[in-house]
């Protein structure tokens, strides 16, 4: 925003002043990024800057960390790249296989949180919902309590979760949550509702609620007058909360050190088990891949919440 041309002296200095805080908070911010995705193209096994990465030698960068996440003991490197080695790069490979589990966990507890948290949201926007602070906080509260405290509290209710109120008979099949994609599904799930709720909640203050009395008074069906008028007008609102609850999953490790199987290994555990076992800068380049996917991410973020604002006739800043 630029200044007034009636901006007095003081008012120039503090306006350029908090523009140099504001860059030094956003450089303090993305250092440890800028640091890590140089360094995931060192042609050496270190995690620091070599002398030949400093004087910008093509030789002190080299993308073999890179390939290492294609390659195990199993998978030759010395081969050709053929269909057959990526087949069995797809089949063998912990990194891909990893990536596998996350993609598809993320997908299906992205599937149950915006669906669970819309439909939350929806009668939490109502005006004679009963309590709608009180719900809003229990709702919300897998954001807010600490993580380590979710996860212990789902590793024991899927334990015997029937069994802690009163349903002993179905403690057996209840009891099977653990060590099950299922039960990490659902965990991630829970930590992604409270995402989408506060998304899809934002999206409907601005919303109109005289254009679903417009459609029932045509003789629109609840179900109609929610996918032809209300959908359409909270969908960028429901899609941020959809790749914000895809982002909770596939960046979680911590619930699913607790309620996972040992086998079922995504991203952040695989990179939690490397640097527990073996330090790589192999994991510099997940962790680059990941930023650049965030990245992505977030300008589709941009992109939507720009597009709410012009459906909601807010002028976009």
């Amino acid at each position: 925003m630029a200044l007034p041309i009636y901006a007095s002296p003081l008012e120039r200095v503090w306006h350029y002043t908090r523009l140099v805080i504001c860059a030094l908070i956003f450089l303090f911010l993305i250092a440890p990024i800028l640091i890590i995705m140089p360094l995931s193209f060192n042609a050496e096994p270190y995690f620091t800057f070599t002398e030949k990465m400093l004087a910008f030698d093509p030789a002190g960068y080299s993308l073999r960390w890179y390939d290492l996440l294609l390659t195990q003991p199993s998978i030759p490197n010395d081969v050709p790249r053929d269909a057959a080695w990526w087949g069995q790069v797809w089949r063998e490979s912990a990194w891909v296989r990893a990536a596998k589990n996350s993609v598809i966990i993320g997908f299906f507890a992205t599937i149950v949180a915006t669906v669970l948290g819309t439909i939350a949201a929806l009668g939490l926007s109502r005006p004679e919902m009963p309590n709608r602070r009180l719900i809003m906080a229990i709702l919300i509260s897998p954001m807010i309590v600490p993580i380590i405290i979710t996860a212990t509290g789902l590793f024991f209710f899927y334990s015997s979760p029937c069994a802690l109120i009163g349903w002993t008979g179905l403690s057996q099949y209840c009891g099977r949550l653990t060590s099950s994609y299922t039960g990490v599904v659902l965990a991630h799930a829970t930590l992604g509702i409270p995402f989408v709720i506060i998304t899809v909640t934002a999206t409907l203050i601005g919303f109109d609620q005289s254009l679903n009395r417009a459609a029932a008074s045509l003789g629109a069906p609840p179900a109609t007058t929610f996918f032809k008028v209300t959908m359409p007008l909270i969908l960028p609102g429901v899609i941020s909360g959809a790749l914000f609850a895809f982002v909770t999953s596939f960046d979680e490790v911590v619930v699913v050190l607790f309620v996972a199987a040992h086998d079922q290994q995504t991203i952040p555990r695989q990179m939690w088990n490397g640097i527990r076992e073996q330090i790589s800068p192999a994991i510099l380049s997940v962790a680059t891949i990941l930023v650049v996917i965030s990245i992505g991410m977030l300008a589709t973020l941009e992109v939507l919440r720009r597009r709410s604002e012009r459906l909601r006739g807010v002028t976009p800043q």
